[in-house]
Parts: C-alpha cells; structure tokens; sequence
C-alpha cells in the first residue's frame, strides 16, 4: 500500500475505534445501533473522506476533453449525511401502545449521524476535534441520559 492508503487506513481505524465509544452506550441501553454499527458509521466516514481526497489530487492530473476535471470535496460530506440520515431512519419507530404513542430510537439515530462527523474530523486530521466530541457525546449520552431517567422517575 502507498502512503497515502496507509493514511487513510489510520484514519479508518482511528474512526471506528472513537465511534466504537459513542456505541458502546447504545449497546449497554439496549438499542438497535450498537458498538459495530457506530464504528462501521464513523470508519466510512472517515474512509469516503479520504477517498475523496485522494479523488481530488487523481483527477487533478487528468484531462478530459482538455479540461480539467473539478471535483468538490464538500459532496463527499454531503452524501455521507444523507446516508447516514437514511440508516438512521431505520432505527426510529413508533409505537402505539396502552400508554399512548412514543417514538424511539432518535437518539440512537442522531448519535449515528455524530458518529459519522467524527469519522469526517479524523479524515480532515482534526484528530483533537474528534477526540473531543467523542468525550462530549459519551457524555451527553451517559449524563445527560441519567438525568433524564432522573427527571422521569420524579415526574412519575
């Protein structure tokens, strides 16, 4: 492999191993996404990134019809938000129940989508970024989460 792929494969495992974190409390709480889904989320993120720029410096060198060919990065992000918008929909559902309608399953979504802008920061070797927002997420899902419990215990 060149370099520039053992780049990215850096960047992949170090993606997956941040989103294996954020899965980590979907998979204690029982939810659909667990730790393998968040990695696997977070390491294409990061591994559509990479390949992108690795598009950008290839078709830069080409010609097609003596033009050069454009590419524009920022496609690249906005179709990994689109994908994982579409996986995150399968984790949301509806249930009509004796104690009326809930909906579950948004948080486990949106901590997807956040999986897949981490694996976005580690492309753009924004490694401390990434780091960060994976402490800030872990956080809000275990703290934030306890609160809420909280919270409803009490209104109960």
């Amino acid at each position: 492999m060149s370099t520039a792929e053992w780049q990215i494969f850096r960047e992949v495992a170090l993606a997956m191993l941040l989103g294996a974190v954020i899965g980590l409390d979907r998979e204690a709480a029982s939810k659909p996404a667990g730790i393998r889904t968040h990695m696997l989320v977070a390491g294409s993120a990061a591994l559509l990134v990479g390949m992108g720029f690795l598009l950008v410096i290839e078709s830069s060198t080409l010609r097609a019809s003596s033009e050069i060919i454009a590419a524009d990065p920022i496609r690249i992000v906005q179709a990994i938000v689109i994908g994982v918008s579409f996986l995150g929909t399968g984790t949301i559902f509806r249930d009509r129940g004796a104690h009326g309608e809930t909906v579950q399953g948004l948080t486990t979504a949106a901590s997807l989508l956040m999986s897949s802008g981490i694996g976005i920061a580690v492309a753009l070797k924004q490694i401390g970024l990434a780091v960060a927002i994976t402490a800030l997420v872990a956080g809000v899902l275990r703290v934030i989460g306890a609160i809420e419990a909280w919270v409803r215990r009490r209104v109960r």
